[in-house]
């Protein structure tokens, strides 16, 4: 096994290592899942919110104010409010204040606009005749709740309302439950929605009823996306082709499923790769629930002492996921995930296993996404632990003897995303820039570890050799610029990353950086990503070709 880690630098098709191919299959699944699983963000803004007055001095008559009080139905819900009582900033409180009737509006509208910031977008504040000779100020609450949730006139019904949106008649309105049904009804591609808020006409009607009136369309639900890139490797195939079969909303749940193949593509005999994968997803309110399976074969010719023998690899993955919302406002939301998975690995040399070689490994994952938008940034930011376990017939990773590997591994994981337009004079830009990083509680066997050097990491080199370690971290830097109305951008790109740990020790170095400049955008059905990179600093010995030239086309209708 010590020998393996000192082979993570050598050639390819001198020394094949499987667990190269299980770590691009990875990456072209994270691809593919962020070209299929759409991401909406449904900002619905609130009415705007009037410039705030200061308390006036010396009214006359006025009362002293000592204490504020919510009353009516539901007002416990909102024992929050009061505390906007002293304006933006707190320094206008009316607490120990003598106020006469504009000063009773000022805080009576300051109420009002909290609520409202808060989601509750149809519930009134008001304030009743009352005596304030006592020094309470009593601030009526008119619940405001949805009457009924049902389709606009003339809407589509092809989809169902009640696991799209997580509210029912009766509750309160919340616009954040608005802004998550709608990112359900619109999560499929083909899927276009819109709700609106319309008083009740019900004629039990109460004061504050509203409706929530959904339109709805879609297109001809079936997708299909054709791609070809040469994000392979020389001894398993450079280009690659690829054909995913997608149908939108199949159960009238606002799910998703969809089929991916993947192949080698005009690459010599003796070399070859192919890989599918299954996807469902299906939303209920504030959780969504995913399965996801893949398989990848690979084979290569290696040339022995006395003959040539075809070295070959299969895997296979499956995982079940469930994730809900834990809080969100108008600036940010914020996800809780668990994740169950299983991975398996055989390798042969002609018919014969290499039993040595056999994985199976199983286990979970916790972890926390959140989304903040900063003016017109956004910023995402993600931390994950996973941990190995003995279930679903999961074996002792090979490397458990010589203490350089676990099937019980403990990795923690981060990752932050930062993407910012900007402008320089009429000039549109981009900044998009991604920093991850991987730690280790635990000895991890190659298919664990962090690696960088190639298009899915560390820009500018060519992929066929990387750096490897337990532990790392990388970040990648992105400058755009909007071509015009054309659809396309041109970027340039600085990468850098570093890898650590125990296995490290054999390599020719720890740090790769590179560089990238590239043109991408879309034009009809075409999305396309042109670009040329070239490595900036690497350890001595580390092979690479001096410039690397990278296609990613991707053709849907």
């Amino acid at each position: 096994m010590a020998a393996l880690a000192h082979a993570q630098t050598a050639p390819l098709p001198a020394a094949p290592r499987p667990f190269v191919e299980e770590q691009r299959q990875q990456e072209r699944e994270r691809a593919l899942r962020q070209q299929q699983e759409r991401s909406v963000d449904s900002r619905l803004q609130a009415e705007p919110r009037a410039e705030e007055r200061r308390l006036p001095r010396g009214e006359a008559p006025c009362f002293r104010i000592e204490r504020i009080v919510l009353a009516g139905e539901l007002a416990a819900h909102f024992q929050w409010a009061p505390e906007a009582a002293a304006g933006e900033d707190g320094s206008d409180n009316p607490i120990g204040r003598c106020l006469g009737t504009e000063g009773v509006n000022v805080v009576m509208t300051r109420l009002q606009q909290a609520v409202v910031a808060r989601g509750y977008v149809t519930t009134r504040v008001l304030a009743a005749p009352q005596d304030l000779g006592q020094g309470t100020l009593t601030f009526t609450v008119i619940p405001g709740r949805i009457a009924a949730i049902r389709f606009a006139d003339g809407s589509e019904t092809r989809t169902r309302l009640a696991n799209a949106i997580a509210a029912r008649p009766g509750e309160l309105l919340d616009l954040r439950d608005v802004e998550q049904g709608l990112e359900n009804l619109k999560r499929a591609p083909t899927a276009e929605a819109d709700i609106q808020i319309e008083p009740s006409k019900a004629a039990d009607a109460r004061p504050g009823d509203s409706d929530l009136v959904v339109k709805y369309s879609q297109r001809f639900p079936l997708r299909t996306t054709l791609s070809l890139d040469n994000g392979g490797t020389k001894a398993t195939g450079k280009n690659q082709a690829g054909a995913t079969v997608a149908w939108d909303n199949p159960l009238g749940l606002s799910d998703l499923f969809y089929v991916s193949l993947n192949h080698d593509a005009f690459n010599h005999g003796g070399q070859g790769t192919s890989a599918q994968t299954v996807h469902y997803s299906l939303p209920w309110g504030d959780w969504l629930a995913s399965a996801t399976a893949s398989q990848n074969k690979y084979h290569q010719t290696v040339q022995g002492a006395d003959q040539a023998y075809v070295y070959a690899g299969e895997s296979a993955n499956a995982e079940l996921k469930l994730s809900r919302l834990i809080y969100r406002d108008q600036r940010r939301k914020t996800t809780l995930a668990l994740r169950t998975f299983r991975r398996s690995a055989h390798n042969f040399i002609g018919d014969a296993e290499v039993g040595v070689q056999r994985r199976a490994t199983a286990g979970w994952e916790l972890g926390l996404a959140h989304r903040e938008f900063i003016g017109d940034a956004t910023l995402d930011a993600n931390l994950a632990w996973r941990r190995g376990t003995g279930a679903f017939g999961a074996l002792p990773a090979p490397e458990e003897p010589f203490d350089e590997g676990t099937s019980r591994f403990r990795i923690a994981t981060a990752e932050l995303g930062v993407n910012a337009p900007f402008q320089l004079g009429a000039q549109k830009l981009r900044y998009t820039g991604l920093w991850r990083a991987q730690w280790n509680r635990s000895p991890l066997t190659p298919q664990d570890r962090f690696s960088i050097g190639g298009r899915y990491t560390v820009r500018g080199f060519d992929g066929e050799t990387s750096l490897m370690g337990e532990r790392g971290w990388l970040v990648r830097n992105d400058i755009g610029w909007a071509l015009g109305a054309s659809g396309a951008e041109l970027y340039a790109g600085v990468d850098l990353g570093q890898v650590g740990g125990r296995s490290i020790e054999g390599l020719a170095g720890r740090r790769l950086t590179g560089g990238v400049i590239g043109l991408r955008g879309a034009w009809k059905g075409l999305n396309y990503d042109l670009f040329v990179g070239a490595p900036i600093r690497k350890p001595e010995g580390f092979r690479t070709a001096g410039t690397t030239a990278g296609f990613n086309l991707n053709y849907s209708f």
